[in-house]
């Protein structure tokens, strides 16, 4: 008995730190597409200056993730996990693909036709991010919250690169206006090879590893029915039937909304955090608050720090001892964070750049970090694993729900400052 413990310990741990590594290459993968596109928004402005192509983007995209993550948060239960990222992964490889056919296809010449297949790729964007996020979060809410932590850590990280790589073409190509152009392919070819990396990754090396098969077979004895697939890859055999039989509580199993009732404060977490972080970012950010001697950099250079300052909140849980875990401590921070509403509005009318810089750098630095000790803390204390998994998809509907809202919010902001500027044309005529 101590020999078949001690193995199953060395089971759990084998593999650990390239699983960990594999998770935030998966994350990264999750939003480099949609990051891309949102990066070179500059681009799309230029070939449709009288369609608000970034607002009607982000309007197109989280319809389709906030609906298609709802359904299948409702079936998670009987839906194969390896099949859904897979499909996840491959359609954002073919639509980045797809972006620079279209591209190529027309000589980055603008036009309506144009302008509605970005937006179909767009939606087909938003379906695959409703597959992968929900699909990989609610997969590796089943194992370890390290797992879970690291990719959330990628998804930051994907942010932070687009960034960066924008920084890099801006200086690159700022004198030349076919430079947008350039920049954008280069942008969309990074994402179409990275995501066919990640493709080949899910598919062929994570169910394999040895710490991945342990839980992925813990899950199926206590009665998980969407792990099947990955334990096949992996060439596990086991039955449900008997995970089931000798443990009569994993057929009480929670409804998911016994589950959201439970955890309703970790629902309304996931909700503030990105209710008063989309509020003003990136769209306050990208305005042109002032004269600044940063210029055309400082809206850039703002975005950045903000990505980057996210990416690495979402490590600091790593450290135990200034990880926060109270369900009313966590409720209480993220309340205090709606402070930055008057900080920045005070700061855009009286303070100078580099203040603004502080606050944009808090607010990052906030957001990955109480994000991640939302999500990585909310799965606990379910004897049933695939309960977790439901909890975990449940909170990423929350998050795709806020940003519905943001981006009606947003689009209906525009059409307001459209109509004031036709106004005062037409009084000065």
């Amino acid at each position: 008995m101590a020999n078949q413990n001690e193995n199953l310990e060395v089971t759990k741990e084998k593999g650990k730190y390239l699983a960990l590594v594999i998770c935030w290459l998966l994350g990264n993968g999750t939003l480099f597409c949609w990051n891309s596109m949102l990066t070179i928004q500059d681009y799309y402005a230029y070939l449709f200056p009288k369609y608000h192509p970034t607002r009607v983007l982000t309007i197109v995209y989280q319809p389709f993730a906030l609906i298609t993550t709802a359904i299948l948060t409702y079936h998670e239960a009987k839906v194969n996990t390896r099949l859904r990222n897979l499909t996840g992964y491959i359609l954002f490889f073919l639509c980045s693909l797809c972006l620079i056919v279209l591209d190529v296809a027309t000589s980055g010449k603008g036009g309506i036709r144009v302008y509605i297949g970005i937006c179909v790729i767009s939606a087909a964007f938003g379906l695959s991010d409703a597959l992968v996020e929900g699909g990989i979060v609610g997969d590796l809410s089943m194992m370890s919250p390290e797992f879970l932590q690291s990719f959330l850590a990628g998804i930051a990280a994907s942010g932070a690169l687009t960034s960066a790589l924008r920084l890099i073409t801006k200086a690159a190509f700022e004198n030349s206006q076919n430079g947008l152009r350039k920049g954008a392919i280069m942008f969309f070819a990074i994402s179409t090879i990275f995501e066919l990396l990640c493709v080949l990754v899910y598919a062929f090396v994570f169910p394999k590893l040895s710490i991945v098969k342990y839980f992925h077979s813990k899950a199926a004895t206590e009665g998980s029915l969407t792990v099947a697939a990955d334990l096949a890859v992996a060439g596990v055999q086991t039955s449900n039937d008997q995970g089931a039989a000798k443990d009569p509580e994993i057929l009480e199993r929670l409804s998911t909304k016994q589950l959201l009732v439970r955890n309703l404060d970790y629902a309304i977490d996931m909700a503030l955090i990105y209710v008063l972080t989309l509020s003003i970012f990136p769209g306050f950010l990208s305005e042109d608050t002032g004269s600044h001697s940063l210029g055309s950099w400082y809206a850039l250079l703002l975005i950045a720090m903000f990505n980057v300052c996210d990416l690495v909140g979402r490590y600091v849980p790593l450290i135990e001892s200034i990880k926060l875990t109270s369900r009313i401590g966590l409720m209480s921070a993220i309340l205090s964070r709606f402070l930055f509403i008057p900080a920045f509005y005070f700061t855009a009318k009286y303070g100078d750049q580099g203040w603004m810089i502080m606050l944009t750098s808090l607010l990052g630095l906030t957001n990955g970090y109480l994000a991640v000790c939302v999500v990585t803390e909310a799965p606990k204390g379910y004897k049933v694993r695939t309960r977790a998994k439901c909890l975990g998809e449940s909170t990423c509907t929350l998050s795709y729900s806020r940003c519905n809202v943001r981006g009606f919010t947003g689009l209906a902001m525009a059409h307001r400052q459209r109509l004031v500027i036709d106004e005062n044309a037409q009084l000065v005529a």
